[in-house]
């Protein structure tokens, strides 16, 4: 409301000391409404680019226009004639330059934010790519610092900005479980900043035009060129359309159980009954739900089962099987052995 207003008044305020300033005439007044109408039209490109890249290109420019004069000194210690030449087209020169100050800086800056020590000891155009942006979900999951400490990730990771306000916003709820799942994302975060092997960068690139953090995240990823770190089965269907590679620890997980083959037997404990009549549930040590065919009588018990199919998803595991026989049954308690029961004694024949 406050932008509209000051622009309601740049516009009305802007005829007014072009008419008093320039020319009292309809000159003046023009002269004024496109002052007016240049200044808001700035105003508004300078309010959707961001504040990085706006420094970047200042800082730019600013270098091509002090490249052209060093480059006009160097024409004139070189050749007179080429220095003349060069003044002759010095405007152009310093435009040229300016310009091209100006898109490199910005079209860089990400890959300058992202140097570190090893990035500048290394200097591997393969390294600045090997760029993994993080998601909240990882960090409240909590598996990828282990990942990190066993060196089977490598590469830079990235926390954006707005990765790490949601993560704020989730350990100052008023929820207590929600609370503890965002401390607990702000200590694995600790921990991976402990990690040498890994470094860590906060991102302060961020997508005003964009709500959604699952949005921001593939937006970011595909302008990096970065793959996203998630446990997040929706994110990874999105990204995996847009795109981007996505590295699901879940997938991760499952890729790393026990492989179990369809023929296969194996000893589960039956938990509780299945959807399906008759089904029974267990689960083995990792984690996998074995669904167990006619199993539901044996809830409580181990059986011996075989494995008939299995079914792999990003969300988990599946083995079904089929009871063989039952094994190690709840023992029962010991019956005392019970006296023949002997007819009574009759010895008198009976009376005809």
């Amino acid at each position: 409301m406050l932008i509209n207003l000051i622009r309601l008044l740049v516009i009305i305020f802007g005829p007014i000391i072009g008419y008093m300033q320039i020319s009292p005439d309809a000159k003046g007044i023009l002269v004024g409404v496109g002052a007016a109408i240049l200044i808001i039209a700035v105003e508004i490109v300078i309010d959707r680019v961001a504040l990085d890249a706006l420094i970047s290109g200042v800082i730019g420019a600013i270098v091509g226009l002090v490249s052209a004069q060093l480059l006009s000194w160097v024409f004139y210690r070189v050749d007179p004639r080429l220095y003349e030449l060069s003044e002759k087209y010095a405007l152009l020169m310093h435009v040229v330059l300016a310009y091209l100050g100006l898109v490199i800086f910005v079209r860089k800056r990400q890959e300058l934010e992202l140097l570190d020590r090893d990035l500048l000891m290394k200097g591997s155009k393969k390294k600045l790519q090997n760029i993994h942006i993080v998601d909240t979900s990882v960090l409240i999951d909590g598996r990828v610092a282990d990942v990190c400490e066993s060196k089977f990730l490598s590469g830079t990771l990235v926390v954006p900005r707005f990765v790490l306000k949601e993560l704020q916003n989730i350990a100052d709820s008023a929820d207590n479980a929600r609370r503890s799942r965002g401390r607990r994302g702000m200590e694995i975060l600790a921990r991976l900043q402990e990690i040498q092997d890994v470094p860590v960068k906060i991102f302060d690139k961020d997508f005003s035009d964009i709500k959604e953090v699952d949005s921001k995240l593939v937006a970011l990823a595909r302008e990096l060129g970065a793959k996203i770190l998630t446990t997040d089965f929706n994110l990874n269907k999105i990204a995996s359309i847009q795109g981007v590679t996505v590295l699901n620890i879940n997938d991760l997980a499952n890729a790393l159980k026990p492989v179990v083959l369809p023929g296969e037997a194996m000893t589960v404990f039956v938990v509780k009954e299945g959807k399906e009549r008759d089904q029974g549930i267990g689960y083995l040590d990792d984690g996998t739900m074995v669904v167990v065919e006619d199993g539901r009588k044996a809830i409580g018990q181990k059986l011996s089962v075989t494995v008939t199919s299995i079914l792999q998803t990003s969300a988990g595991r599946m083995v079904f099987t089929k009871s063989r026989e039952r094994v190690h049954e709840l023992p029962r308690e010991p019956h005392e052995p019970h006296e023949p029961h002997e007819p009574p004694a009759n010895d008198q024949p009976a009376e005809g």
